[in-house]
């Protein structure tokens, strides 16, 4: 088999089956794990999957920057973030993480709801801003333009103290195996210390996202209390998701 063909088999197999196991592959093939790896390497290298221990995942679709990920899917994004603004009380505090899902939550809050919002997002902020009775706290710290975030070591440390009711964690990767994934290093770190400041992580998951991974891992599916879908998220993909131990609902 040439290796284009082989390639191609890689990517097709991953998209059947969600995962590739590099020794069943090449046993499969008749060939050796090293020329899998290699291929595997190749296609990561050109952001076709992503590498795990022993073979690969889906690489996420997500992984683009805020201008590019507004245009993904967006009407699911819209439901997704009417769904989490409906899971706000009043009274609560809740940490909102950038992205464009985290924006549909903030357009989608009430105009009279009374609440404080902590986020690290100064788009968030500034959709927030017109609620006059949401108390707004920016954490503070170097921008990430890719993602429109403020990240590094000072939001770390005022996020420490925080105590919330809530948090709407972003993720490029939603998987039972991978977890919970992003594609830098820094906003891992940030994701993490606001998980671990929040009595309950909510991730609002897109289609894109589910069961694909991205490089950094921020926190195993069973870190987070909730895991919402679209509603025309096929029942094999909420099975396999609920298979990493977390409770998962689609969006109405």
């Amino acid at each position: 088999m040439l290796t284009a063909q082989r390639k191609q088999l890689i990517l097709n197999r991953l998209a059947s089956h969600g995962q590739i196991v590099a020794k069943d592959l090449a046993d499969e093939l008749g060939t050796s794990e090293d020329t899998i790896r290699r291929d595997l390497r190749e296609l990561a290298q050109q952001g076709k999957l992503q590498r795990v221990h022993g073979g690969a995942l889906p690489a996420s679709a997500a992984v683009g920057d805020l201008q590019v990920r507004e245009q993904v899917s967006s009407q699911e994004k819209q439901a997704l973030g009417r769904f989490g603004a409906g899971l706000i009380q009043p009274g609560q505090v809740v940490i909102l993480d950038g992205g464009t899902t985290a924006l549909q939550v903030a357009h989608h809050l009430p105009a009279d709801l009374r609440a404080t919002v902590v986020t690290h997002s100064p788009n968030v902020a500034v959709a927030l801003a017109a609620h006059r009775h949401i108390d707004i706290l920016v954490l503070g710290g170097r921008l990430f333009r890719h993602s429109m975030v403020n990240v590094g070591a000072s939001v770390i440390e005022a996020a420490s103290r925080v105590r919330a009711d809530l948090f709407f964690m972003g993720a490029t990767g939603v998987h039972p195996k991978a977890g919970l994934s992003t594609g830098d290093a820094e906003e891992a770190d940030v994701k993490r210390a606001l998980h671990e400041r929040a009595a309950e992580t909510v991730v609002l998951a897109s289609s894109e996202k589910l069961l694909s991974a991205s490089a950094f891992v921020i926190a195993p599916m069973k870190a987070a209390s909730l895991v919402v879908v679209p509603a025309g998220t096929p029942a094999k993909t909420v099975t396999a998701l609920r298979s990493g131990g977390v409770k998962v609902q689609k969006a109405a």
